[in-house]
Protein backbone atom coordinates (compact mmCIF):
# COMPACT_ATOMS: atom_id res chain seq x y z
CA UNK A 1 0.00 0.00 0.00
CA UNK A 2 1.22 3.45 -1.10
CA UNK A 3 1.56 5.94 1.91
CA UNK A 4 2.35 9.83 1.70
CA UNK A 5 4.00 11.24 5.05
CA UNK A 6 4.86 14.72 5.07
CA UNK A 7 6.23 17.04 7.78
CA UNK A 8 7.90 19.89 8.68
CA UNK A 9 11.16 20.50 10.35
CA UNK A 10 11.35 22.12 13.82
CA UNK A 11 13.79 24.57 14.64
CA UNK A 12 15.84 22.65 16.65
CA UNK A 13 15.92 20.10 13.83
CA UNK A 14 17.30 22.92 11.30
CA UNK A 15 20.02 23.58 13.57
CA UNK A 16 21.12 20.02 14.11
CA UNK A 17 21.19 19.88 10.12
CA UNK A 18 22.67 23.34 9.57
CA UNK A 19 25.68 21.79 11.69
CA UNK A 20 25.85 19.33 9.20
CA UNK A 21 24.96 19.60 6.20
CA UNK A 22 26.03 16.66 4.45
CA UNK A 23 23.76 14.18 6.40
CA UNK A 24 21.44 12.42 3.62
CA UNK A 25 18.41 12.40 5.53
CA UNK A 26 16.56 9.82 2.78
CA UNK A 27 18.94 7.57 4.11
CA UNK A 28 17.73 7.15 7.51
CA UNK A 29 14.17 7.04 6.30
CA UNK A 30 14.76 4.29 4.06
CA UNK A 31 16.39 2.64 7.13
CA UNK A 32 13.13 2.85 8.65
CA UNK A 33 10.79 1.84 6.00
CA UNK A 34 13.23 -1.35 5.10
CA UNK A 35 12.86 -2.10 9.26
CA UNK A 36 9.14 -2.15 8.18
CA UNK A 37 9.17 -4.23 5.57
CA UNK A 38 8.74 -1.74 2.82
CA UNK A 39 10.31 0.51 0.45
CA UNK A 40 10.81 4.26 -0.36
CA UNK A 41 9.19 5.37 -3.70
CA UNK A 42 10.15 8.92 -3.93
CA UNK A 43 11.36 11.30 -1.07
CA UNK A 44 11.36 15.44 -1.90
CA UNK A 45 12.30 18.69 0.30
CA UNK A 46 9.24 20.65 0.72
CA UNK A 47 8.90 24.22 1.68
CA UNK A 48 5.35 24.86 2.10
CA UNK A 49 4.75 26.08 5.74
CA UNK A 50 8.56 26.25 6.67
CA UNK A 51 11.43 23.60 5.23
CA UNK A 52 10.32 20.06 5.26
CA UNK A 53 10.18 16.74 3.74
CA UNK A 54 7.65 14.50 1.66
CA UNK A 55 8.26 10.80 1.39
CA UNK A 56 6.26 8.33 -0.77
CA UNK A 57 6.60 4.36 0.74
CA UNK A 58 5.09 1.17 -0.12
CA UNK A 59 4.97 -0.83 3.04
CA UNK A 60 2.02 -3.44 4.45
CA UNK A 61 -1.08 -2.58 5.94
CA UNK A 62 -0.84 -0.61 9.21
CA UNK A 63 2.69 0.20 8.79
CA UNK A 64 2.09 3.32 7.11
CA UNK A 65 0.42 4.19 10.31
CA UNK A 66 3.63 2.89 12.60
CA UNK A 67 5.95 4.36 10.43
CA UNK A 68 4.42 7.96 11.33
CA UNK A 69 3.91 7.52 14.49
CA UNK A 70 7.49 6.95 14.62
CA UNK A 71 8.91 9.95 13.02
CA UNK A 72 5.48 11.76 14.73
CA UNK A 73 7.37 10.93 18.60
CA UNK A 74 10.52 12.39 17.33
CA UNK A 75 10.90 16.17 18.31
CA UNK A 76 12.36 16.63 14.71
CA UNK A 77 9.65 16.93 12.78
CA UNK A 78 6.13 18.79 13.22
CA UNK A 79 2.64 19.09 11.25
CA UNK A 80 3.07 15.21 10.17
CA UNK A 81 0.51 14.32 8.04
CA UNK A 82 0.14 10.67 6.70
CA UNK A 83 -2.18 9.60 4.13
CA UNK A 84 -3.20 6.29 2.32
CA UNK A 85 -2.72 7.11 -1.40
CA UNK A 86 -4.15 5.10 -4.55
CA UNK A 87 -2.84 4.14 -7.51
CA UNK A 88 -4.98 4.84 -10.54
CA UNK A 89 -5.44 1.30 -11.07
CA UNK A 90 -6.74 0.96 -7.27
CA UNK A 91 -9.24 4.10 -8.23
CA UNK A 92 -10.24 2.95 -11.14
CA UNK A 93 -11.27 -0.33 -8.63
CA UNK A 94 -12.81 1.63 -6.41
CA UNK A 95 -15.12 3.33 -8.81
CA UNK A 96 -16.47 -0.04 -10.03
CA UNK A 97 -16.93 -1.12 -6.26
CA UNK A 98 -18.77 2.29 -5.80
CA UNK A 99 -21.01 1.40 -8.70
CA UNK A 100 -21.98 -1.89 -7.38
CA UNK A 101 -22.47 -1.05 -3.70
CA UNK A 102 -24.92 1.75 -4.47
CA UNK A 103 -27.91 -0.05 -4.81
CA UNK A 104 -27.09 -1.04 -1.09
CA UNK A 105 -27.57 2.77 0.57
CA UNK A 106 -30.20 4.77 0.83
CA UNK A 107 -29.27 8.14 1.24
CA UNK A 108 -30.85 10.27 4.50
CA UNK A 109 -33.88 11.60 4.11
CA UNK A 110 -34.81 9.25 1.38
Amino acid sequence: MLYCISANYTPKAMEAMAKNPNVNRQDEVEKLVKAAGGEVVAMYGTIADGPGAMVIIDVDPGMGAAIAAVVGSSDGLHNLKAQRIFSMDEVKAIRQKRIQLQASFRPPGQ
